[in-house]
């Protein structure tokens, strides 16, 4: 990924590649973050229907929050999925942007699995882990960008260490989720 990753053994976990999470109009200068490589961008990813898209033009045109999960057979990767889900398409909407979970699995599994964890907004599925190869990835990792440019990278160390989704909104300018329904507990 030209300069965003070089070695993952070296690369750091979480890294803001430019100084803003939300690029002016027309970013230039430092602040307009790393150009994801050309190899990368147009190798393709499926979607439900087995349809081929290349992956830069996911977000070629808007803003986006890329999550690359281990498998759909994860435990922790499904309860991630789970949390991605409840966060309402209006907050993303706000913001002008766009949320993606890319996995590593048969274009068949998506339905399924988004049936299962509740997820509605776009997926997409690597098959052949090419993405996952050529970005150096051995586990999950969540990615935001905009055009054609990454402006922040975290790569778990393990599968417990996913960056909370918050965080990551709070990147791109979308609004606080709460992820419970349960009141919370104040001690007096």
């Amino acid at each position: 990924m030209q300069g965003v990753v070089a070695d993952p053994a070296v690369a750091p976990v979480t890294r803001q590649v430019s100084g803003r999470a939300a690029p002016a109009a027309v970013p230039s200068g430092p602040e307009r973050g790393q150009p994801l490589a050309a190899a990368v961008a147009e190798l393709p990813v499926l979607d439900a229907s087995g349809r081929q898209v290349p992956f830069g033009a996911l977000f070629r045109e808007r803003r986006a929050v890329v999550v690359f999960v281990r498998h759909f057979l994860c435990y922790i990767c499904k309860e991630y999925v789970e949390d991605l889900a409840k966060i309402p398409k209006s907050f993303l909407q706000e913001a002008d942007v766009t949320l993606i979970v890319i996995g590593q699995s048969s274009y068949h599994h998506i339905e399924p699995f988004c049936k299962l964890t509740g997820y509605s907004h776009e997926i997409y599925v690597d098959p052949e882990r090419e993405i996952y190869k050529k970005l150096g990835m051995k586990r999950g990792e969540e990615i935001a960008s905009s055009g054609n440019n990454i402006h922040f990278i975290h790569r778990d160390r393990n599968r417990l260490d996913h960056k909370p989704i918050n965080s990551v909104l709070q990147l791109v300018g979308v609004q606080h989720v709460y992820f419970t329904s349960r009141p919370s507990v104040i001690h007096v």
